[in-house]
């Protein structure tokens, strides 16, 4: 027996606890789920996307990363603590002795800072928080990117701070993201924030960026970098294959944190 396609209303509800439970929808898949055509589907995805509740990507929708997470960047740090510092030990592996790294401001690049080897490096940051860590470390030499900072963001994204950028070229360059998604790509909330990322990004020999699982299909606001420009992307042990070979197919390197 023919199943009756739902109502509007009932289409975009159930489109939202898909987007909440996978992160993703695809609207060839849900027009077979739903027993309507793509065109129906992509016009939901369109109006749900005008409402805020969703980003309009290829093929689909992703769930959208509307505000940044609240708090200082070291109580961000603490949430999530162990896992967050599992995958800045697998990033920490990326970085060679004698190299210069950028670790922008983020709670997973906080935790970074406390995973560097013990090897001389240079660091720089815009982060005091980060800059803070870095003190007692005789092995590093510290420069901070300044000018007024931002408090939501724990960093320096202004004038001044871009400013600086056109002196150095780091040879890595650890992006702190708000969302990863594969067709969005990596992305911030913040308008300053993401061209401050944009022009570092490209100054840079290498990006790297750490994912949590919360946000991988996630999407941002603002547009930091396609995933085939992103060199290294550390996701946590559970990611699921299928996942993991899409966005090694789309142009980076996957590195697993440990279990």
């Amino acid at each position: 027996m023919k199943t009756e396609p739902l109502l509007l209303p009932e289409r975009h509800a159930l489109i939202l606890k898909q987007l909440a439970a996978d992160g993703r929808v695809l609207a060839a898949a849900l027009a077979r789920q739903l027993n309507v055509t793509e065109d129906t589907i992509r016009r939901d995805l369109r109006d749900l996307a005008a409402a805020g509740l969703c980003q309009k990507v290829y093929g689909g929708a992703v769930r959208l990363s509307a505000v940044p997470e609240s708090g200082t960047l070291v109580q961000r740090m603490e949430r999530g603590r162990d896992g967050k510092s599992r995958l800045a030990t697998a990033a920490a592996r990326l970085v060679a002795p004698g190299s210069t790294i950028f670790l922008d401001a983020g709670s997973s690049n906080l935790a970074i800072a406390e995973a560097l080897p013990l090897a001389p490096l240079t660091v720089l940051t815009n982060a005091p928080s980060i800059a803070a860590r870095l003190l007692d470390k005789p092995h590093v030499d510290l420069i901070m990117i300044g000018g007024r900072i931002k408090q939501s963001l724990g960093g320096s994204v202004g004038a001044t701070a871009m400013r600086e950028l056109e002196l150095i070229h780091p040879d890595l360059y650890f992006v702190g993201a708000c969302g990863v998604d594969l067709q969005a790509g990596v992305t911030a909330v913040d308008y300053e924030e993401a061209e401050f990322k944009r022009r570092l990004a490209a100054q840079s020999k290498a990006t790297a960026v750490v994912a949590t699982a919360a946000k991988i299909g996630t999407v941002a606001s603002y547009r930091v970098l396609p995933i085939s420009q992103l060199t290294h992307l550390i996701v946590e042990a559970e990611m699921a294959e299928d996942v993991a070979e899409e966005y090694a197919a789309a142009g980076t390197r996957l590195l697993r944190a440990d279990a």
